[in-house]
């Protein structure tokens, strides 16, 4: 068997190479020629699925260990009879982190509380339910807008898009999707910015194309965080000049979620080839237990981890793409002992 696999999948050789030989490429040049004579081919973000790469192949199951499915034409997958798996989920709480410590560092920088301060989510799933758990626990007001769990749970926890994007913070965690009954590409538009408030804060950590960036450029706000971007790695220069933190989508880039997004198209591969899983493959994330001794918040955060070194990293933008592929090492707050309980996940 031979396996396509992104060089920028995780631990690829230790959990992959046993399943027959492996090839790698980035992910933007696997091409149709190159797929040739391959059965399994496993992706992350850059790379698109779609009848135009897999034509005339033999590829058989397709990995995405991502979250997103944007790149992903499923429906020509489906129509002929190729095995999909996704990691949907796996950054989440990665996500979750990088809001956290984005909000954190914003109430220190421009010296408010965070006490009492509204935070809209918009959309509450993996990420957003995370986030609304961690948020809490620093006490803040969390209002929830995610129209199809409403649908299907009742409006009882959840506000309208309105009420939720005149939080003090607005952060949004949609797919992005241009069609169905709740489409979220341009769901900040012309039409609706008038519900931001002047000195609210706006993070995207989400998927470029949800915020029409054209309006965000020239709408005052105190702080915008933007981790997602249109035209990846073509950014927006004047975004990117005026944000607080311009990241290069990296708010899902711990270890412990690429660990996970290549675990869990592991365990759908052996389920496709009917193989046994190896137990050892789930503990190859084990890192010593390092203690932060910082008093407050702020400083044991930026300990952990400072997302300002990914701010400067791309202030030349030229460097979007390689810094993504050689990513710093960044574990989640559960490797680390700190001098206080910080704000945990309910999963």
């Amino acid at each position: 068997m031979k396996l396509m696999i992104d060089d920028s999948v995780w631990g690829l050789n230790k959990i992959f190479s046993h399943f027959g030989e492996v090839i790698t490429l980035p992910g933007r040049q696997i091409s149709n020629q190159s797929l040739q004579n391959c059965d399994v081919l496993i992706v992350r973000s850059r790379t698109i699925v779609d009848e135009g790469l897999l034509k005339n192949s033999k590829i058989k199951f397709v990995g995405s260990t991502v979250a997103g499915l944007e790149h992903i034409d499923q429906s020509y997958l489906e129509d002929n009879g190729i095995a999909f798996s996704s990691a949907q989920g796996c950054n989440a709480n990665a996500v979750a982190e990088y809001v956290i410590s984005a909000i954190v560092n914003l109430s220190n920088d421009l010296n408010f509380k965070l006490f009492g301060k509204t935070l809209g989510v918009i959309g509450v799933g993996n990420v957003g339910r995370r986030l609304d758990f961690k948020a809490k626990q620093l006490g803040m007001k969390t209002l929830l807008n995610d129209p199809i769990r409403e649908s299907n749970e009742g409006s009882e926890h959840f506000v309208s898009l309105e009420k939720a994007l005149g939080a003090d913070i607005v952060t949004f965690h949609t797919p992005l999707s241009f069609s169905g009954l709740f489409p979220t590409h341009n769901l900040l538009d012309r039409h609706n910015f008038n519900h931001i408030k002047k000195d609210a804060i706006i993070i995207n950590a989400a998927r470029g194309g949800i915020i029409n960036e054209l309006i965000w450029e020239i709408i005052p706000t105190k702080a915008n965080i933007i981790d997602c971007w249109e035209n990846e790695p073509n950014i927006n220069p004047n975004l990117q000049k005026s944000a607080y933190w311009a990241t290069p989508h990296i708010a899902g880039h711990s270890i412990d979620a690429k660990f996970m997004g290549s675990f869990m198209i592991y365990q759908e591969l052996c389920k496709f080839l009917k193989e046994p899983i190896n137990d050892q493959i789930e503990n190859l994330i084990n890192p010593e237990l390092r203690e932060i001794k910082e008093g407050n918040l702020h400083d044991t955060l930026n300990s952990i981890y400072s997302f300002i070194n990914d701010d400067l990293a791309i202030k030349d933008v030229s460097n979007f793409e390689d810094y993504r592929r050689n990513y710093p090492k960044r574990f989640e707050w559960k490797h680390f002992k700190t001098q206080f309980e910080l704000p945990n996940s309910n999963d």
